[in-house]
């Protein structure tokens, strides 16, 4: 006896049916999260102040290049870009990644705004972390081809190269629009493609690349500086074996023009190199190091996830994979600080803007230059040199 092919074509699922059916589909995540009230709050307390910190950074820096005429530079054109991505990641990702947090990692959106999701925070995290490596290396070409590097000159191609910077991090979200990787999205589940070949392509571009770049212009501008450095010990000692006899004005005066003599000699050139080389290097690497510890872990969890787990599931504890998230994303937050750390007109901006001090900004960076300059000037001419 055969069974009624009717029965089985017209047979509705029951409530058993769909509870086992959502059981296999929650496999393929860990289970979710329990916090209490209290740890919502904790949670949401620190996220959103992370939140809230990455956007007021970042919104400082546009706002202090576009007011300022002395940042206004092609070179501050990637800073301008860098921190529209991070100030992206803050408020187009992060708000929705809090709110899947506080479910305990639940995605509460649908399916059609996950892959949307997705796209949005692939793209704005690989723009920030590919504007780093494309800071790296004009940082690396400004110190050794200060004259023949067009860039820093020319605000056109330095368009350009912010433009190239976001058509390839959105290059790496049109394959799962296209049928080559398809994000996996049920039972509350919002996860990029674990595809195999997709994997290993985004993650490659978005991170190990830049990284890769990163690390060896810092390698080469670290050891331009070390030979700079060099170079000027070895020219201070033969300098120090031939002294001018002391002078009448006094042993402060004396000392300050001697130090003012030396800046004017024909060395001063390869001084003023050495010091940008050294300030160079140092603001690399602290960039470098805090890039790496950002997002290395979490980059090394996404390419290993998918041959640990499988194409179709997670099988990484929530907790972990969302830590690590965070991390990443804790790199937008501290961008804006390390170049404020390392640039004093961006810096002297920002204590502006923060103190509500918006009237005559340039007025006052152009009068410490300019005092700056006559008090150069007046030593100059107190010491005779002119």
């Amino acid at each position: 006896h055969k069974p009624d092919q009717s029965l089985w074509s017209t047979h509705r699922p029951t409530r058993a049916d769909s509870a086992r059916a959502a059981m296999r589909n929650a496999s393929c995540a860990e289970e979710p999260l329990v916090f209490g009230a209290l740890e919502r709050v904790v949670i949401g307390v620190c996220l959103g102040c992370v939140s809230a910190l990455t956007v007021m950074g970042n919104a400082l820096v546009v706002i202090a290049v576009c007011v300022v005429k002395k940042l206004r530079q092609p070179s501050n054109y990637l800073l301008v870009s860098l921190a529209a991505a991070d100030l992206s990641v803050a408020t187009v990702v992060m708000p929705f990644a809090i709110v899947t947090d506080l479910t305990g990692g639940q995605w509460l959106f649908g399916q059609v705004f996950c892959n949307i999701f997705i796209a949005m925070d692939v793209m704005c995290c690989t723009a920030s972390i590919m504007t780093l490596c494309v800071i790296s290396v004009d940082r690396y070409l400004g110190i050794t081809r200060p004259l023949t590097y067009p860039a820093r000159q020319n605000g056109q191609l330095m368009a350009k190269m912010i433009f190239g910077v976001w058509l390839v991090s959105a290059s790496i979200t049109l394959p799962p629009f296209c049928g080559w990787a398809k994000n996996i999205n049920t039972a509350g589940v919002c996860l990029i493609s674990q595809d195999f070949s997709y994997t290993i392509y985004s993650t490659a571009v978005a991170f190990y690349i830049p990284m890769l770049v990163m690390l060896f212009m810092y390698y080469k501008i670290f050891k331009a500086a070390r030979k700079s450095g060099a170079k000027h010990r070895f020219t201070s000692i033969v300098r120090s074996l031939d002294l001018p006899p002391p002078q009448h004005h006094g042993t402060g005066v004396a000392e300050e023009c001697a130090a003012l003599s030396r800046l004017l000699s024909p060395e001063r050139q390869n001084m003023s190199i050495f010091k940008r080389e050294q300030k160079a290097a140092t603001t690399l690497g602290v960039i470098v190091g805090v890039f790496s510890i950002c997002w290395l872990p979490f980059f090394i969890l996404s390419t290993a996830r998918p041959f640990i787990c499988g194409v179709e599931c997670s099988c990484i504890p929530i907790w972990l994979e969302r830590m690590l998230l965070w991390f990443g994303y804790a790199n937008s937050l501290v961008n804006p600080f390390i170049y404020a750390f390392f640039n004093r007109d961006l810096r002297s901006t920002y204590k502006d803007l923060l103190r509500c001090r918006y009237r005559n900004i340039n007025r006052r960076l152009s009068a410490v230059g300019v005092h700056e300059a006559l008090k150069v000037y007046i030593t100059v001419w107190g010491c005779g040199l002119l």
